[in-house]
């Protein structure tokens, strides 16, 4: 069994890597500006938010689950770390107030993300509540916080320390790019070369059977979640960085494009089957393919069409390879 999980871990997404090839022949064909160095970072930049929430959502996805709530939660993460750290916290009734450093923001915002994940994850464990639900309303739930918290408006004026986590650059390479590698790299070995990565493996290939090997499987999918909602926490961070404001409406539809890369890149939505490695090069495609889309003027009604006949291609070719399988 184990070899089998690991087979399954390391299988490379041949398919989807030739897409992406392919992708980027046809795009440079299509425009001049697309293999430009100053473009290329872009894309790199713009799909590092995508593979930290990507990374998290393919554990979810292997152990048969789905987060919705992602977006949502990036967008609460990335609004509580720059109001803390513009405007620290106060307590009017006890005439108190805490000064908030960067750091402290950062600590905050990945708190958040990860507390809220943990809801996600005791909702589907504790009270069983089916994931697709329990995060839509967790969804709903952050959303609304987001609003509550910025009174509907941008908080912008953040300071050097955002600036430079979202647009700066170390070595010659944007510090999101730096981010978003270290995380692929950690989960990428976690997924792999850990019994907990192997045990995310099992419970999405069978859970009874899981459960009959003495694997606990609830603190196992708890820990997922919790991760996920942390990762989703950290591209928050990203995000409002980037944008040097943390904006209410952060993050709608995030979560869709982390579904899309996630199955993209060749992970079962039936859960058991996947990797990390896949994860990225579907993220990058979606990647591309937004970035090729905007420079041949494409109206962004289409791309939302183009994107969806994306996904629903995979998808196919998913269930296709899986009855091949048996």
């Amino acid at each position: 069994m184990k070899q089998n999980l690991q087979t399954f871990a390391a299988k490379p997404a041949t398919k989807p890597l030739l897409a992406l090839l392919l992708m980027i022949v046809a795009m440079m064909f299509l425009s001049e500006n697309f293999a430009t160095s100053d473009n290329m970072f872009n894309v790199l930049r713009q799909v590092s938010v995508n593979l930290c929430i990507s990374v998290g959502m393919t554990m979810v996805i292997l152990t048969g689950g789905i987060d919705l709530s992602v977006g949502s939660i990036l967008a609460l993460s990335g609004a509580v770390a720059a109001g803390l750290t513009r405007d620290g916290f106060s307590l009017a009734s006890a005439d108190l107030f805490v000064g908030i450093t960067f750091w402290g923001g950062i600590l905050a915002a990945l708190l958040i993300g990860a507390a809220l994940g943990a809801v996600n994850g005791l909702m589907v464990t504790r009270f069983k509540v089916p994931p697709f639900v329990a995060t839509l309303g967790m969804l709903t739930i952050a959303r609304g916080l987001t609003m509550l918290y910025t009174g509907g408006f941008p908080i912008t004026g953040l300071g050097k320390g955002f600036e430079f986590l979202g647009t700066g650059w170390f070595l010659g390479i944007p510090m999101p790019v730096w981010i978003s590698v270290v995380v692929i790299l950690f989960f990428a070995f976690l997924m792999k070369h850990t019994r907990f990565g192997r045990y995310i493996y099992a419970i999405g290939g069978n859970e009874k059977a899981s459960l009959i090997s003495g694997i606990k499987v609830n603190k196992v999918v708890l820990l997922v979640y919790t991760l996920a909602g942390l990762l989703a926490g950290l591209a928050g961070l990203l995000v409002t960085a980037r944008l040097d404001s943390a904006q209410p409406n952060a993050g709608v539809s995030y979560e869709l494009d982390s579904i899309a890369a996630v199955v993209i890149g060749g992970t079962s939505l039936s859960g058991g089957r996947g990797s990390i490695w896949g994860t990225i090069v579907g993220a990058l495609i979606i990647g591309v393919l937004n970035n090729g889309l905007v420079l041949l003027g494409v109206s962004p009604f289409w791309q939302q069409v183009i994107k969806g006949c994306v996904i629903l291609a995979a998808v196919i070719l998913d269930k296709g390879s899986g009855k091949n399988k048996t």
